[in-house]
C-alpha cells in the first residue's frame, strides 16, 4: 500500500488539508482552474467551480494556451474545465469535512496551497488497419489542496 505526503507541511493546528489520488483528468486543465482559486475562501471557491461546472464561467488558460479560443468572459483563451471542476467541487466538500472535524472554522478559512501533481500513466493500444496499432494513453492526477484559518 502506498504511502502519500503533500509537497508542503504547513502548521497543522490552524490548517486542513485534502487529496484527491490517481484522477483520470486533464492534468493542464486542473492546473489552470486550481490558479483560479488559490487565495479564495472556500465558498468562493466552491461558487466559481459550480459557475464552471454550469458552463456559465470560463477559467483562463495562462500557461496552457496554444490554439485556444477566446472567450468572452476572460481576456484571452479560456475552456470550460467540467470534469475537473465536479471531482474539485469533491475535493472541496473533503476539505471542509477535514476543517470541521478539526474544529477549525470553515468561514475563516482560505486557500494557501493548490497544487496538482501528474500521477502514473496508463498505457493502451488501439488496433488499426493492416496489424498496426496506436498507443494511447491516460495521465492521471494527484491534487492536494491545504487551507488555512484567517482571523
Amino acid at each position: 500500500m502506498p504511502t502519500w505526503r503533500y509537497s508542503v507541511e504547513l502548521e497543522p493546528e490552524r490548517t486542513a488539508k485534502a487529496s484527491l489520488r490517481d484522477v483520470s483528468m486533464s492534468y493542464k486543465l486542473t492546473v489552470e482552474t486550481l490558479r483560479l482559486i488559490k487565495g479564495k475562501s472556500i465558498e468562493e471557491a466552491r461558487r466559481i467551480l459550480t459557475e464552471i461546472a454550469e458552463m456559465k464561467r470560463s477559467v483562463p488558460l495562462k500557461r496552457y494556451n496554444k490554439k485556444v479560443g477566446h472567450r468572452s468572459d476572460v481576456p484571452g483563451p479560456g475552456r470550460y474545465p467540467v470534469k475537473v471542476a465536479k471531482n474539485l467541487l469533491k475535493l472541496l466538500d473533503n476539505l471542509e469535512n477535514n476543517a470541521e472535524f478539526k474544529g477549525l472554522n470553515v468561514e475563516n478559512l482560505r486557500i494557501v496551497h493548490a497544487a496538482a501533481h501528474k500521477g502514473m500513466k496508463i498505457r493502451n493500444y488501439l488496433p488499426r488497419a493492416f496489424g498496426r496499432a496506436t498507443p494511447y494513453y491516460d495521465q492521471l492526477v494527484h491534487v492536494e489542496i491545504i487551507a488555512r484559518e484567517v482571523e
